[in-house]
C-alpha cells in the first residue's frame, strides 16, 4: 500500500510564507537555470546492454587496485580476501536476518554474532568485544566517552599526536557539548613521552595507537602501568592484522581496546562500510555500548545464542542510552570472522610476517634513493614514512603515469615533517612492484 499525503494550496502558501519564499520557485533560486528540469541536455536512452558497456568504459578510468599497484594505506588495507568469504555473505539468510531480538527467530544471527565476538576476543586477548560500530574512528569516539562515563569526574582526554587524524577528528565531533577538555594532539611533534606526561588526576583516558599513523610500534605495557597509577584509563588502537605478530591490548594491560575491522576480508570499497571493533576489560563491561551476545542453554538443557547485557535505554529510551550505537554491522562483522576463521592462527601470522619483510624491503630500497629519506620513529610493521625530494602530489601524480597509487601526502596533517608521505606495503605488493615502485621514485 503506498502513502502519500495530500496539502491544500492554503496549506502551502502558509508553509511558504513561514520560511520566507513568495512561491515553489523561489526554493530553486540557487540551482543554476542552465540545469534545471526540464531543460536538462540528457542523451538518448540506452538499452541495458548499451548501459552497461559504457559504465564499464567508465570505471576503466579509475585506478582501482585491481589494475594498480598499490602503495596507499593510511586507516584501510588493500589485503587478499578469500573468494569464500563473499560466497558465504551472498546467503540470503545473512542478507535477511538483521536485528536478532527474538532469539528463538534469530539464532543464526545470534550465533555469527557470538563467534565474532568470540574471535576478536582471543585476537585482541581482550575479556570482551561487542558487535559492533560503524568503523574504527567511531569505536574509539565510543571508548572514549565510555571511559569518561567510567571514571565519573574526570573531564580531560589525551590522546597522542600519532593516533590516525581522521579517528581524532571523530572524537572531537562526538564529544562536542559534553565539557571534555582534550589535550596532546595540537602539538604534532610531540612524542609519545610528551603526552604521556600530560595524564594527571584529572584525565578519564589516554588515547594512543600501535602500530600508529605512522605505522610506528610501540611498547605500551610502561605506558599503561603509568596511566593506571594516575587513576585514568587506557584506550589502545590498533590493527587486527598486526595482533598476529605483536603486542595485544590484552597483553599490554589496555582498558579498552579499538581497531578498524576492513582488513579481515572487507574489501576497500570506496571507503565502507567498514567496521569498528570495540573490546573492553571484564570490569567496564557493563557500560559497553552496542549489543553483546552470550550462548546460554534452554529449558531442555539445549544450547541458545541470546542477547545480554543490553539496557533497554540502548534501543527505545534514548536520551538515557550511554550511546548512541544501537544497531550493528553485521555483515561486516560475519565477513570478519569467515575471514579469521578461513586463515587461522598460522594464516594470519603468516600474512603479518609477508607484510612486515616485504615493507622493510621496500623502506630499505627507497632509502638508497638520492633525496629520499625513510624517517625512523622506532620499529615499525606495514607502514613507513619517507622524506621526499618533491612535495608528496608531485611525487604521486608521476606514480600514476607507471600504475602506481603512491602513498598517504602527510603535508596537510604533519606539515612539520616537510615533504612527506606515508607508504604501505601489504601481501598484495610482490616483490616486482616494489622493485618498479622503486625504479619510478629514482626517475
Amino acid at each position: 500500500m503506498s502513502h502519500y499525503i495530500s496539502i491544500t494550496d492554503r496549506d502551502r502558501q502558509a508553509m511558504l510564507e513561514a520560511i520566507g519564499a513568495a512561491a515553489v520557485e523561489d526554493l530553486f533560486a540557487v540551482v543554476p537555470t542552465s540545469v534545471r528540469f526540464p531543460t536538462l541536455d540528457l542523451p538518448a536512452a540506452l538499452s541495458e546492454a548499451e548501459a552497461a558497456s559504457e559504465l564499464r568504459r567508465l570505471s576503466s578510468k579509475n585506478a582501482d587496485v585491481l589494475t594498480n599497484a598499490c602503495f596507499l594505506g593510511a586507516g584501510a588495507y588493500h589485503h587478499f580476501i578469500p573468494a569464500a568469504v563473499d560466497s558465504i555473505l551472498r546467503r540470503s539468510e545473512f542478507y535477511t536476518a538483521y536485528t536478532p531480538y527474538q532469539p528463538e527467530l534469530a539464532q543464526g544471527t545470534l550465533q555469527a554474532i557470538f563467534e565474532y565476538q568470540s574471535l576478536m576476543s582471543g585476537l585482541m586477548q581482550m575479556d570482551a568485544v561487542n558487535a559492533s560500530h560503524y568503523d574504527g574512528a567511531t569505536a574509539l569516539a565510543e571508548g572514549a566517552i565510555m571511559a569518561l562515563n567510567s571514571t565519573r569526574n574526570r573531564r580531560k582526554i589525551v590522546v597522542a599526536p600519532s593516533v590516525n587524524p581522521q579517528y581524532r577528528a571523530v572524537l572531537r565531533t562526538y564529544t562536542q557539548g559534553l565539557g571534555v577538555s582534550i589535550v596532546g594532539d595540537e602539538r604534532p611533534e610531540a612524542s609519545l613521552a610528551d603526552v604521556v606526561a600530560l595524564v594527571d588526576d584529572k584525565t578519564a583516558c589516554l588515547i594512543v595507537q600501535s602500530p600508529d599513523f605512522f605505522g610506528t610500534l610501540h611498547d605500551l605495557k610502561p605506558v599503561a602501568e603509568q596511566v593506571h597509577a594516575a587513576g585514568a584509563l587506557l584506550l589502545m588502537a590498533t590493527n587486527p592484522v598486526a595482533l598476529g605478530l605483536f603486542q595485544t591490548p590484552g597483553a599490554v594491560g589496555a582498558d579498552i581496546a579499538v581497531a578498524e575491522g576492513q582488513p579481515l576480508g572487507i574489501p576497500l570499497s570506496f571507503g565502507g562500510p567498514y567496521l569498528g571493533i570495540f573490546a573492553c576489560t571484564e570490569k567496564l563491561v557493563r557500560k559497553m555500548p552496542g549489543r553483546l551476545a552470550g550462548a546460554t542453554t534452554d529449558l531442555n538443557g539445549q544450547l541458545g545464542y541470546v542477547l545480554t547485557l543490553q539496557t533497554r535505554e540502548q534501543h527505545i529510551r534514548r536520551e538515557k542510552a550511554t550511546s548512541n550505537i544501537c544497531t550493528n554491522q553485521g555483515l561486516m562483522a560475519l565477513a570478519a570472522t569467515v575471514h579469521m576463521a578461513l586463515l587461522g592462527r598460522q594464516g594470519l601470522r603468516q600474512v603479518a610476517e609477508i607484510c612486515y619483510h616485504r615493507a622493510h624491503y621496500a623502506a630499505a630500497e627507497i632509502n638508497k634513493l638520492d633525496g629520499y629519506e625513510v624517517l625512523s620513529f622506532g620499529p615499525f610493521f606495514h607502514e613507513f614514512v619517507v622524506r621526499c625530494p618533491a612535495p608528496a602530489a608531485e611525487i604521486n601524480r608521476a606514480l600514476e603515469f607507471a600504475s602506481i597509487i603512491g602513498g598517504y601526502d602527510l603535508s596537510a596533517d604533519y606539515p612539520h615533517l616537510g615533504n612527506a608521505m606515508l607508504f604501505c606495503v601489504t601481501e598484495m605488493n610482490t616483490p616486482a612492484d616494489i622493485n618498479r615502485l622503486v625504479a619510478t621514485l629514482k626517475g
